[in-house]
């Protein structure tokens, strides 16, 4: 089976999609039975920086434009002219796009991982009319593609309802935690990280992004409606580069902090780096993750993997994620989110509990299943079938 991956993530780390799309093109090459993979990607700027593990056993190919174009139109001549003509042209089996953005092109051989709705669903994430416009043309696109994948049962739902197609062709394949993400024991480790960030003895966790959905607000309203007793004791660390402005779609949330006179309380670590975030999901007394909307979550489940008590929202995906494994909470509700944090706090015993349930559910996901399954979706489209089913 000959397969071609959409490429136009690859060399973006810092975001979902490329993360996705390595994991998945790594996994893929550590199977024995594996695909012929071509990774097609687009030339100039980052594109040009390749940093293939295996080059024997991928192919890959740099994607130009025929005249220069600017970024955005440059990404959309990719996504729907270059990218599948050159997958025709090399006679691929299956077209994968690891992001919402399905060529019309090739429909019948394409799988598209669609993650989440999300421009679909909250007002805030709608963009202009031209973003808009490019949302319709994927969502017209999915519609055509012989499978979707997506990450959690919750945006199947979504997907099925807004993007109006059967249920049969939207596979649910779960995401996992990268295997780094493990309990960091080691004393001078976690002393190392916490110098390095400067990081309170003891301290509640947040780490996974500043847009509108995060609801940094109300973590914050909670944490401070604590009171002095719990706030003197522990204080809470707000992990990632900070917004460079403020505004309605990425709130900065150090005016909000000001506001609550927590400023000696708070502390802002700015950008952290991948190597680090072990130690810091398991140096944290609790890891507290407030989001609205979730199309998986996947800093609950890294902060479960490293052995650290979570709370998240009872929404959208994140009771699918963590089951019994976590203390869930309406996101809405900023004094419900004080007395669970303060609850927990206030009972080693009951963190314990959490913490071990935590491990033992991450251990149900793992980038081998999701490889696999992967895989058997790229053999139903190759095959010309619909994906089997899976429970829902």
């Amino acid at each position: 089976m000959r397969l071609g991956i959409n490429g136009f993530f690859w060399n973006r780390e810092n975001t979902g999609s490329g993360q996705y799309t390595r994991q998945l093109a790594h996994g893929l090459l550590d199977l024995e039975a594996r695909p012929e993979c071509l990774l097609f990607r687009p030339s100039g700027g980052n594109g040009e920086k390749s940093a293939l593990p295996q080059p024997v056993q991928i192919r890959e190919r740099l994607l130009g434009t025929p005249l220069p174009l600017g970024e955005n139109v440059a990404k959309l001549w990719f996504e729907q002219v270059s990218f599948p003509q050159a997958c025709l042209h090399e006679d691929v089996d299956v077209i994968h796009v690891p992001y919402f953005a399905p060529p019309l092109l090739g429909a019948r051989k394409t799988l598209v991982t669609v993650h989440d709705l999300i421009p679909l669903i909250l007002p805030a994430y709608r963009g202009s009319p031209l973003v808009r416009t490019y949302t319709g043309l994927a969502a017209i696109a999915a519609r055509r593609a012989a499978a979707i994948l997506t990450d959690s049962h919750s945006s199947k739902k979504d997907i099925v309802r807004l993007l109006r197609v059967p249920a049969e062709r939207v596979l649910v394949v779960h995401l996992a935690a990268n295997e780094a993400f493990k309990p960091v024991l080691e004393r001078a480790t976690l002393r190392d990280v916490r110098r390095k960030y400067g990081l309170p003895e003891e301290y509640v966790l947040y780490l996974g992004g500043f847009d509108q959905r995060k609801n940094l607000e109300t973590l914050i309203a909670a944490y401070a409606d604590m009171g002095a007793d719990v706030t003197n004791k522990t204080g809470l660390v707000v992990a990632g580069r900070l917004p460079t402005r403020d505004s309605d779609f990425f709130p900065d949330p150090r005016p909000v902090v000001e506001r609550w006179g927590l400023q000696e309380k708070v502390v802002f670590t700015g950008w952290v780096q991948e190597e680090d975030k072990p130690a810091l999901y398991s140096g944290a007394t609790l890891f507290v993750f407030p989001s609205l909307y979730e199309g998986f979550g996947l800093p609950v489940l890294e902060a479960m993997s490293c052995g650290t008590a979570v709370i998240a929202s009872n929404s959208t995906s994140l009771p699918e994620i963590t089951g019994d494994a976590a203390l869930l909470v309406d996101p809405g509700d900023a004094e419900g989110l004080a007395a669970a944090m303060t609850r927990l706090l206030e009972s080693a015993t009951r963190r314990e509990e959490l913490a071990l349930r935590g491990l033992q559910r991450a251990r149900l996901f793992s980038w081998q299943e999701t490889v696999a399954q992967t895989l058997d979706a790229y053999r139903s489209v190759a095959a010309h079938q619909s994906p089997v089913s899976d429970s829902t």
